[in-house]
């Protein structure tokens, strides 16, 4: 494959609605706080289906901004995965509260509620379960844990948005914090981006003030009333959100059909797993396709050989409990067998709504190829 033909892994679906909207802000000289950004959160809202949502600067923002709601701090544990973007973790660690990982479902790789039940003790404080890769975490029963020993509840949606759970609610409907991010990769983008949906109107009036430096919305420039933040989402990257957000289905629809193309072609290539769509009332946003090779693959191999015909792939997600940072707490390889095997054999392949059926066809050849090449011994 010549270098113009190269697949990159990602790339942002924008077009001339984004580009007025953006326009629109530039000429009107209001760069930040100005009325893209309430549009932008009006929109968001309204397509969830909420009473509002909370525009800030990353879905990074959005976890620590709900840490803070929730009150976990010194001496508290929450209750997470370690099957996730480093994020989930360190939003708690900003706030002095300690994760603890509990292990996945080996199906669907979110937290697993039984391995949960069993970790609660005296110190934990909450549940941040994670909807990794756009599968909804097992809210349900995930809620039912937290009511029974009166826990707080933060969810990660950052990979989901669109997403239905078991019960055919889109996941940050169920009235609990829930956070969404929209960097390049995902299914709508701000450039750098995310939402925070409040319980009610009195967080969402300190969740604004807070992602700004701590101001109450009527106060002064240069007042401020307690500890807040540089989370503010500049109005030009609202803009690029709200044309997202207007046709958001159409981009949610697309990536659908595009992974509706790839588990077709690898139904029938041996040693790759695709990942499932739907199973019940449950339903995936596809927010990236990650595959996941047979023991015998040589991962890293595979990524290797897909590079060198211009196919870019990537091991994901690594297990955030061996980050050094983490080890610290005293956590170790084996502890969480699922987590880790996912993260030993999981591989991305190029993903975006543009993706053409020549590129997915060429995907799908050249990694069957690479598996068959890869295999150990």
């Amino acid at each position: 494959m010549s270098e113009h033909q190269a697949i990159p892994l990602a790339r942002p679906e924008l077009g001339a609605r984004e580009e007025e909207l953006v326009l629109e802000v530039m000429r009107s000289g209001r760069l930040s706080l100005g009325p893209m950004g309430e549009r932008f959160e009006r929109a968001f809202a309204e397509f969830l289906g909420v009473e509002d949502a909370v525009a800030v600067s990353s879905g990074t923002a959005a976890l620590h901004l709900g840490v803070r709601q929730l009150g976990w701090g010194p001496g508290e544990e929450v209750l997470t995965s370690p099957f996730t973007f480093i994020a989930s973790a360190n939003c708690l660690l900003y706030e002095g509260a300690r994760p603890v990982f509990v292990d996945v479902d080996p199906e669907t790789l979110d937290i697993d509620p039984d391995a949960a039940a069993a970790a609660v003790g005296e110190r934990t404080a909450g549940l941040l379960p994670i909807d990794i890769f756009g599968w909804p975490a097992a809210w349900p029963e995930l809620e039912a844990l937290a009511a029974k020993h009166g826990l707080g509840l933060l969810e990660d949606s950052c990979e989901a948005l669109g997403a239905v759970d078991a019960e055919g609610r889109m996941v940050g409907t169920r009235g609990n914090f829930a956070t969404f991010a929209f960097y390049a990769n995902k299914q709508m983008t701000t450039g750098e981006g995310g939402v925070i949906v409040p319980t009610d109107a009195g967080t969402a009036a300190r969740l604004r003030s807070e992602r700004n430096q701590g101001r109450a919305v009527d106060m002064g420039w240069l007042d401020h009333d307690r500890l807040g933040f540089n989370y503010r989402l500049s109005d030009l990257g609202a803009a690029i959100g709200l044309g997202q957000v207007e046709r958001l289905p159409s981009l949610l629809e697309r990536r659908a059909a595009v992974a509706a193309a790839y588990a077709e072609r690898l139904a029938e290539v041996p040693g790759v797993e695709a990942p499932m769509a739907a199973r019940g009332r449950e339903v995936r946003s596809w927010f990236v396709y990650v595959v996941r090779l047979a023991d015998e693959v040589d991962r890293d191999a595979v990524i290797r050989a897909l590079r060198e015909v211009g196919i870019d792939s990537k091991s994901y997600l690594p297990s955030v409990h061996l980050f050094p940072h983490l080890r610290e707490l005293g956590y170790r390889e084996g502890q969480f067998p699922v987590a880790e095997a996912a993260s030993a054999h999981s591989l991305a392949l190029p993903f975006f709504p543009r993706l053409s059926e020549a590129q997915i066809e060429c995907v799908c050849t050249e990694l069957a190829a690479a598996v068959d090449a890869s295999r150990r011994g």
